[in-house]
């Protein structure tokens, strides 16, 4: 494909062989766009533009998309306007695409003549319309589809944007992890397609976008709507088309009556469907937007509010993020046991790693630890570790660390039970009913929560459950911490971003620079120390119970918490996504005051 260099051309793209360009009569071509894309071929048309395949020369090839939006306004003044708004909408799409993985990453905006472009992510994989095809979408399917998209959508709409035109062409299952990918968002088009006079949107496919949206009013409920059309139209294999006289025709949408038909279909063709899902389709195609779901929150809650065999949104899970654990604990086929207390206890198995002095991993081991699983409805758990009781050296030694990590002083902590992961996203959302998180994502570590949130989320889970929660004391969870280890990390010496989440720019010892992420990451995402304990360096600080106290001079030497009355200072430990690793040590320490929040902070709970 050959590309007009000049810079006032409003459509650039011409088939090879074209001496002139077709649009402005040039005579200068390229097969680059503006020195730096390689186009490829087109992928697709429309009245709003057109989107092709390319190369980015400046990232070694790398694939990309390229959209090309034609505005639909007159005049300098108009255009000026739209590219002002365009510059907006690209701003919202490249936050999007930067906090959350299922989104693709915006690389790229710019103006050429009196056309506009988005650069984008290639994602690999194929679309649900293309899988539909081939193959009979189930109720597992279904609610699979679900799970994977209702967190993005609740993601979107908390940052007050709204897709506009979820259909299966538009929903990406990714090749590199089989993840559902929301691709295609309406915003730029909202900005080319409509009238500066009347932005509400004129983005919709027929078939699935509400009433209210094609009449020019969109909502978070719109987008639930035209999933749940999504899905229905999966489930019974029945999409819109045109006949042979270019009539629209749906067997799947009585237009007369407004009613979607999706239950009479999937009897006549033997589709088995359960109340509980069938209720939540029901309810995501109601034809008045205040009858339908208003958050993807409550659909989400009733999709895990079924007795099915299948577990949907189970936290945690394996992690689908970039960083792969070098082990996940598995199940060992050992009868299960009782404590003392009437908890049922299962057997775990994992690996542990140690390091060298430059970080790399060294060995590797197996180990077992005790699990007590904790209910909170809707196929969410909580796992908690035994920690057995014992002697531990807590502080830092002579050469490591500063003086408030002193004196070194021996403590005796009595058995306990502390969470394998931080307090999950999802898990703090069921207990509390909101997720004040920067970084959303269910299986992430909840964060921006104070100590005070801690304490009320350990308060009404210990109410929900019978038992008693509560946030560990400094010396249980550098106890926890260390697992039995001297070294800085329970890993060894020094620290490696393939063993943590911290700020990779930074070293300790003689450990390498390595992966600064800038976000936290799933919970479970590195391999355990050996009491089998997550994300104990790094990812997020955790709160403890204690007061601060400059130095370890008259502490506690039973384990308990070191608390003074009126003290508005508590502890923290563990480090986080964005410190450096010095921080992330097992034995240092520092405080904020107990109403402080931020996303690098966040919490693990002990049960009594």
């Amino acid at each position: 494909m050959q590309i007009c260099q000049n810079p006032n051309c409003s459509n650039p793209f011409n088939p090879d062989g074209n001496k002139f360009c077709l649009t402005c009569g040039h005579s200068n071509f390229s097969n680059l766009l503006v020195n730096r894309y390689r186009v490829l071929s087109l992928l697709g048309e429309g009245g709003f533009g057109k989107t092709y395949a390319a190369q980015d020369i400046t990232r070694f090839d790398d694939p990309c998309v390229i959209k090309q939006f034609f505005p639909q306004v007159q005049g300098t003044a108009a255009l000026a306007k739209a590219a002002e708004l365009f510059k907006q909408e690209a701003k919202r799409l490249y936050e999007l695409g930067e906090n959350h993985s299922q989104i693709p990453r915006l690389m790229a905006y710019f103006e050429q003549g009196s056309s506009l472009y988005l650069v984008q992510e290639f994602i690999q994989g194929q679309t649900l319309l293309t899988e539909l095809r081939q193959q009979t979408f189930t109720e597992e399917h279904i609610r699979q589809v679900l799970a994977d998209l209702l967190p993005i959508l609740q993601f979107i709409h908390d940052r007050n944007v709204i897709h506009r035109d979820i259909k299966p062409e538009n929903i990406m299952r990714r090749q590199s992890d089989g993840k559902l990918v929301l691709i295609d968002f309406g915003g730029a088009k909202q900005v080319t397609q409509t009238s500066l006079a009347r932005q509400a949107t004129g983005i919709f496919t027929v078939g699935y976008a509400p009433s209210e949206q094609m009449s020019g009013f969109a909502s978070p409920a719109s987008d639930l709507y035209a999933l749940g059309a999504t899905c229905a139209r999966l489930l019974t294999q029945c999409l819109a088309g045109q006949d042979a006289s270019g009539n629209l025709f749906d067997r799947l949408y009585d237009v007369y009556n407004a009613q979607w038909l999706w239950r009479d279909i999937s009897q006549e063709k033997g589709i088995s469907v359960s109340d509980n899902l069938g209720q939540i389709l029901d309810k995501l195609l109601k034809h008045l937007p205040r009858e339908r779901y208003q958050s993807a929150a409550e659909v989400l809650q009733d999709l895990n509010n079924t007795k099915a065999k299948t577990t949907i949104l189970s936290v945690p899970q394996p992690p689908s993020s970039p960083v792969q654990p070098l082990s996940q604990p598995q199940f060992l086929p050992v009868q299960a046991h009782q404590t003392n207390k009437g908890l049922i206890l299962q057997t775990i198995e994992f690996d542990i790693v140690t390091v060298d002095a430059g970080g790399t991993k060294a060995s590797r081991k197996s180990h077992n630890a005790n699990l007590f699983v904790e209910k909170l409805g809707n196929f969410l758990t909580l796992e908690m570790v035994q920690i057995p009781g014992g002697i531990c050296l807590i502080g830092s030694p002579l050469g490591e660390g500063s003086l408030n990590e002193k004196p070194q002083h021996q403590v005796t902590i009595p058995g306990f039970f502390i969470g394998q992961y931080e307090i999950t996203q999802a898990q703090y959302q069921a207990i509390m009913g909101n997720n004040p998180s920067t970084f959303k994502d269910e299986k992430r570590p909840v964060e921006r929560v104070s100590w005070y949130d801690a304490v009320e989320f350990c308060k009404k889970l210990s109410q929900k459950t019978g038992r008693t929660y509560r946030l560990p004391s400094e010396a249980e969870w550098e106890y926890a911490c260390r697992a039995g280890t001297t070294t800085s990390f329970h890993f060894g010496g020094t620290i490696s971003t393939a063993l943590a989440n911290y700020n990779g720019n930074f070293t300790y010892a003689f450990g390498a620079i390595g992966k600064y992420r800038q976000e936290t990451t799933p919970v479970g995402s590195f391999p355990p120390n050996s009491f089998g304990l997550y994300d104990m360096h790094g990812n997020v600080w955790e709160w403890c119970q204690d007061n601060w106290h400059n130095n370890y001079n008259g502490a506690p030497t039973d384990g308990s918490a070191w608390l003074i009355s009126g003290n508005n200072n508590c502890l923290l430990r563990g480090g986080s996504w964005d410190g450096k690793p010095g921080i992330c040590r097992s034995a240092f320490r520092d405080w904020v005051e107990a109403d402080y929040c931020a996303s690098v902070i966040g919490f693990r709970v002990v049960l009594e």
